[in-house]
């Protein structure tokens, strides 16, 4: 029995290690190659393969691996926006999901907007392979979706065009630089009285958690630490004139999902 436990121990960190150098390979590693390469001055340079490739989209974007990323926190996050979203009213307005994302945050949101009266729901991100797997997901919603390839920090939307616009977990994966740029043409496009719903990482209030969010981000998401403290995304959506937040965090704070909205 003590064998098979060992096996099983050795089985298990060999499982994580491996776990953890796929990710790795295919986050920061690709942003450290990238830049000894010198191949950073692309609009997608920031993309990690993993949000670009066909073929590693269709590998990692599943349920239980998404929902266990966020420590299974997906579906109460994703529930936070799709009832607000519900309870406004959008009859014949345009929704805007900035950047598509794993999981089925893509066809909850669709269903909240198009329930609550959207005449349409753009769909926007910089990979073209991200909006083709996006509409996989959306063929339910067909007549009312459109697909856009377009960049979050400098979007081809005019003013005041859409009520609503999602961004889901996008911000910690751009340089800092980008952030504040994503949050002001995520504003930009709002009409008077729209909502930007933002659901990100938030710093946790339990210092072991802290401890792990910190070694994840060291690791990882080179880009995530920042939305602590310097670019926090409440301190620059309050700075801008005519905006109200609204902040709801979840487990411990290790997360949050901003309602900011735009005055009338």
């Amino acid at each position: 029995m003590s064998a098979w436990l060992t096996y099983g121990v050795f089985g298990l960190i060999f499982l994580l290690a491996s776990t953890a150098i796929f990710f790795f390979t295919l986050t920061r590693g690709a942003l450290i190659v990238r830049t000894a390469l010198g191949r950073v001055h692309h609009a997608s340079a920031h993309v990690y393969p993993i949000y670009s490739n066909m073929r590693l989209i269709r590998l990692v974007d599943y349920q239980p691996i998404i929902s266990a990323i966020l420590l299974f926190q997906y579906s109460r996050l994703v529930s936070i926006i799709a009832h607000s979203l519900q309870g406004m009213n959008l009859h014949a307005q345009q929704v805007l999901i900035t950047s598509c994302a794993f999981g089925n945050v893509l066809p909850r949101v669709v269903k909240a907007a198009v329930d609550a009266g959207a005449a349409r729901v753009l769909v926007a991100d910089i990979i073209q392979n991200e909006l083709d797997h996006a509409q996989g997901k959306l063929g339910e919603y067909a007549d009312k979706t459109c697909y856009v390839q377009d960049n979050a920090v400098a979007m081809q939307q005019a003013d005041a065009s859409v009520s609503a616009n999602i961004m889901f977990f996008l911000l910690h994966e751009l340089p800092h630089p980008l952030k504040g740029d994503a949050i002001k043409e995520a504003i930009r496009v709002l009409v008077p009285g729209g909502k930007l719903y933002l659901a990100e990482f938030h710093r946790p209030s339990l210092w072991v958690l802290r401890a792990l969010s910190w070694t994840y981000f060291k690791v990882f998401e080179p880009y995530g630490l920042a939305l602590w403290d310097t670019h926090d995304p409440v301190k620059q959506l309050s700075a801008m004139p005519g905006i109200r937040c609204e902040r709801h965090v979840v487990f411990f704070g290790n997360f949050q999902v901003i309602v900011a909205s735009k005055a009338l």
